[in-house]
């Protein structure tokens, strides 16, 4: 026993000194260095979408503020198309030296199921480095309706099985896979409309063309406030700040409903991690400001600021999510 123990704790010390070695490595010390010296020159921030929405607004808060704290520009870049995967696709394939990063949004965790060729792996050739917010949608209605509530809704829809639409931006988007969901999981028929872009949805729904969206509160709230929608149920899981009074669906009834939009920022996969923490913890203290929460209210976003690790976890459950449910309702790309 007295040889067992010696041999176990002389095993301990050769997997500390190997540490020790490991931690001074040269490849170890380049990294720290690299991380002490960043940034040293302008960093690129990819939008893989246009200016103006949601995802522009936070990319160009965080990129002002770290400028501000670095004094190195960060500067974003607006690269749309392909749903986002040009922009990404870029960074993925870019040095991996923190000097090009790219926000993503949860549209990208739909985009590996319904796009059937990606240039790059999501989770394989990119690192994340933090969400940066999480947003909800509205389930808003033509106040024309004699609709109060979301039980008002399911009950006329069952009564009608597809005579009800729903708009959304196009096949496969985040408008689309909600109203998909809310139609699976109450057990209803609902005829899907789908527009190219969420403004002609908007202006159909006021008009009374289609019954029902769900929204951006981007792009309801001043609606909903002139009451030119009628704003029946929030899609996250708890109520939004930004619309305190108006119920979560799973508070309407509709058991297990959650679709939460998000934003976040990623990295080249070989991006050194002492390079990737630096990001991480200068982008979670900005998030975390009350001056941050504030003009992000504008989109109706919740700041997050998350662990890479969190991050990468959420990335890999939203991605597992549409993917049943993409499949089980058989939705093709256009």
């Amino acid at each position: 026993m007295e040889n067992i123990g010696r041999r176990r704790f002389i095993g301990k010390l050769g997997a500390a000194a190997t540490v020790g070695v490991l931690a001074g490595s040269p490849a170890a010390l380049a990294q720290r260095t690299a991380a002490l010296d960043y940034p040293a020159r302008p960093i690129r921030l990819f939008c893989p979408f246009a200016a103006g929405g949601g995802v522009d607004i936070t990319a160009r808060v965080i990129a002002q503020k770290l400028t501000e704290g670095w004094g190195q520009a960060v500067v974003v870049e607006n690269r749309p198309g392909a749903n986002g995967t040009i922009a990404v696709d870029l960074v993925a394939k870019a040095p991996p030296d923190g000097y090009t990063l790219t926000m993503i949004s949860s549209s990208h965790s739909v985009n590996v199921t319904l796009q059937k060729r990606q240039p790059y792996d999501l989770t394989r050739d990119l690192v994340p480095i933090t969400q940066a917010t999480v947003q909800p949608y509205v389930l808003v209605v033509n106040p024309g309706l004699p609709l109060r509530s979301v039980q008002d809704l399911v009950a006329m829809a069952k009564a009608r099985p597809g005579a009800f639409t729903y708009g959304s931006s196009g096949i496969g988007g985040f408008s689309h896979l909600a109203g998909a969901l809310f139609g699976s999981l109450a057990g209803i028929d609902l005829t899907h409309v789908p527009y190219r872009g969420g403004a002609p949805a908007m202006a159909d729904v006021i008009t009374g063309q289609i019954q029902m969206l769900f929204s951006t509160i981007l792009q309801s709230h001043g609606h909903i406030a002139s009451g030119r929608l009628r704003a029946l149920a929030v899609s996250t899981a708890v109520r939004s700040a930004s619309n305190p009074n108006v119920p979560t669906m799973q508070e309407a009834g509709i058991a297990g409903y959650e679709v939460s939009g998000w934003y976040g920022m990623m990295a080249p996969a070989a991006t050194p991690p002492a390079i990737v923490e630096k990001l991480n913890q200068a982008i979670v203290h900005i998030l975390r400001s009350p001056e941050t929460h504030e003009r992000l209210a504008v989109d109706g976003s919740e700041p997050v600021g998350n662990t890479s690790a969190q991050f990468g976890e959420h990335i890999r459950n939203e991605i597992a999510k549409w993917r049943r449910l993409i499949r089980e309702l058989d939705i093709h790309a256009e």
